[in-house]
């Protein structure tokens, strides 16, 4: 059976906040909050459709959108449109009422399945950084140039330290929590959960062969749990066990992996596309590249060089 294309549009006021619609009564979901949009008719492209919609939805003119994230939920794909520029005033002209809410502040658990990862995506910044081993400069050097880093917009770390013991571990995390916390970005810890529960870090990034030995998140909801992949079977287990993204690599070649046979732009982004969750494009990748990322689907990128300051 064909699979049932949705579309949906992400509309921000002055102040961050976006705009939900929540289902009427007779609908299926009745009472739960979505980003307004509806079913593309026979022949029509995605743009044409959100436009039609948010009209008959909330009586406006969509005069520019860009794609912001597609997930497959069951029988629908969800097509995610961030809406940057519109004329006239969103009214309730099909939901049963609407309101204007920070992203942050959202329960997911009030929206269908299907609008959840677009509430993660929305909450994700563009560019997430993977940390590279302290070099025998040491730990103060090492902070200074996430501070650096933090400063030039990095929004999201994956604090990853191979070979550091789990004591001196703990030791910096807690210095880079402060750092992370003074410039609203958020802090993961590589593979161990336990440890970034303890510290009170925003999370957990967890290797492949890690997150398959799961059957479920090791973190509750008010924490983030990210997946690094590599291919279609790695993306769908993250979003099995429920983890709020992932990282797909390597792009392009990287010095860091030699060896690994680089996905390349297009086969990269077709494993996004098919993913149930957000991704971040990883591999050989800088904050010029975002822009093609997020074209392709991606969340933003990730990345050690790219982003880590000289």
């Amino acid at each position: 059976e064909p699979a049932i294309a949705v579309v949906a549009g992400v509309l921000r006021d002055a102040r961050g906040r976006v705009l939900l619609a929540q289902r009427p009564e007779g609908k299926q979901h009745a009472g739960l909050w979505e980003f307004p949009g509806g079913k593309l008719e026979p022949g029509e492209d995605a743009l044409t459709a959100l436009a039609r919609e948010l009209d008959e939805e909330l009586g406006i003119e969509v005069r520019a959108a860009r794609p912001l994230l597609s997930i497959p939920c069951g029988r629908i794909v969800l097509d995610a449109w961030e809406v940057l520029s519109w004329q006239g005033r969103p009214r309730a002209r099909e939901a049963a009422a609407l309101a204007w809410a920070d992203p942050g502040a959202v329960d997911a658990t009030t929206m269908p399945a299907a609008d959840r990862p677009v509430l993660t995506a929305l909450r994700l910044p563009d560019r997430c950084l993977v940390t590279p081993a302290v070099d025998a400069s040491g730990a103060a050097a090492f902070l200074a140039r996430l501070e650096r880093a933090l400063a030039a917009g990095v929004g999201l770390v994956n604090l990853r330290l191979p070979g550091m013991a789990r004591a001196e571990v703990a030791a910096l995390a807690r210095a880079a929590r402060e750092l992370a916390t003074r410039h609203a970005a958020r802090l993961l810890l590589h593979a161990d959960w336990a440890l970034a529960e303890v510290l009170g870090l925003d999370g957990v990034q967890l290797p492949a062969a890690l997150a398959r030995s799961l059957d479920s998140r090791p973190l509750p909801a008010n924490r983030l749990v990210g997946v690094s992949c590599h291919d279609a079977d790695e993306l769908e287990h993250a979003a099995r066990i429920g983890a709020d993204f992932a990282t797909l690599s390597p792009v392009l070649p990287t010095a860091s992996h030699p060896h690994a046979a680089a996905l390349g732009w297009s086969a990269a982004c077709a494993l996004i596309a098919a993913a149930r969750i957000p991704v971040y494009a990883l591999g050989g990748l800088g904050v010029a590249d975002i822009a093609r990322a997020r074209a392709g689907g991606a969340q933003g990128i990730a990345a050690i060089r790219g982003l880590w300051p000289a």
